[in-house]
């Protein structure tokens, strides 16, 4: 069933005078992505919200300190609130997307007051609590003393992950499945194990995919991988990257993501990626590549598994009741 997206002037209470069908589930959508992936992120989690058998109303919100360009700041403007809004809502779910690390020490990032007030009382407040990459990260940090650590190189692809076929999370999975991957930090699977999380999607080659655990009185799911990406999100993050790189604009060598495009494409990526990180680093090298093209035809492996994932998270999440 599609979520419902609501307004500050919107609540149960309202759609319910209205004839309205009302919500089993209201939701507060935390988007942190930059412009470049704020619409895609939008769409990408919200369509997984989306796939559960109950109505759910969605409110969405974003941080003060990223900075934006016309057109984003013009919608968000439009349809977002800020995050100090959303006590007003009190959530029966929080969702916080992942962001661009632009800092080192994560506790540097221009939002991050913000996000650990957030989180903080996320943890007394709101029943249940998913938690993407980079505010997974920082959830750890806030509450377990856990630090990521930064990869010697980029962590790009799609790579098995082992369940825990014990685990809620994963009623309907096989005992192996695939997640993209996409991150320039992580944090140990032995480090969360120690704290006291329970593992339900991981990988011997990239660590730790789902797992979850309690903040205070919050049922969280801390996702280091990334189940909400589409077929192309992943080559499309290499064209960005190999774009800043043939233009100069950064230095250190894109990474070519495992898997991103499918074996007819494979072949050719590889040879484009050769020839501009070893001799031609030059722009028309790189528009030979027919990008949009080979995100179309991308495979989706892992579609059918993030929609159980998130189906079995939202189903088992008891409102609130208040």
């Amino acid at each position: 069933m599609p979520v419902r997206l609501t307004s500050p002037a919107q609540s149960r209470d309202a759609a319910s005078s209205n004839g309205e069908t009302t919500a089993r589930l209201t939701c507060a959508f935390v988007n942190n992505m930059p412009d470049g992936a704020f619409d895609a992120t939008e769409r990408q989690f919200l369509g997984l919200v989306g796939t559960s058998d109950d109505l759910i109303d969605v409110r969405r919100y974003t941080f003060n300190g990223v900075p934006r360009g016309d057109v984003i700041a013009a919608r968000i403007a439009h349809e977002y609130e800020l995050v100090s809004e959303i006590p007003e809502l009190r959530p029966d779910v929080l969702i916080v997307t992942g962001s661009n690390p632009v800092e080192l020490l994560i506790d540097d990032e221009p939002y991050w007051d913000d996000l650990a007030e957030l989180l903080t009382w996320a943890s007394a407040n709101v029943p249940a609590v998913l938690l993407s990459c980079l505010s997974a990260h920082a959830a750890l940090k806030i509450f377990d003393g856990i630090e990521r650590h930064h990869l010697p190189e980029k962590c790009t692809g799609v790579f098995t992950q082992h369940v825990n076929t014990d685990h809620p999370l994963s009623a309907g999975m096989e005992p192996e499945i695939v997640l993209a991957h996409s991150r320039t930090n992580a944090v140990a699977t032995k480090h969360l194990e120690h704290a006291g999380y329970t593992i339900a999607l991981g990988s011997r080659e990239v660590g730790w995919g789902v797992a979850t655990g309690q903040l205070g009185d919050a049922d969280v799911v801390l996702v280091q991988g990334h189940p909400e990406y589409d077929p192309s999100s992943l080559l499309r993050e290499y064209h960005r990257d190999a774009r800043r790189y043939v233009l100069h604009e950064r230095d250190d060598l894109p990474i070519l993501p495992l898997h991103c495009v499918g074996p007819d494409d494979w072949d050719e990526l590889v040879a484009l990626h050769e020839e501009i990180t070893t001799d031609a680093r030059e722009l028309e090298v790189l528009d030979m590549f027919p990008f949009e093209e080979a995100g179309a035809r991308a495979p989706w492996p892992w579609r059918d598994d993030a929609t159980r994932l998130y189906e079995n998270w939202l189903s088992n999440i008891t409102p609130r009741g208040d």
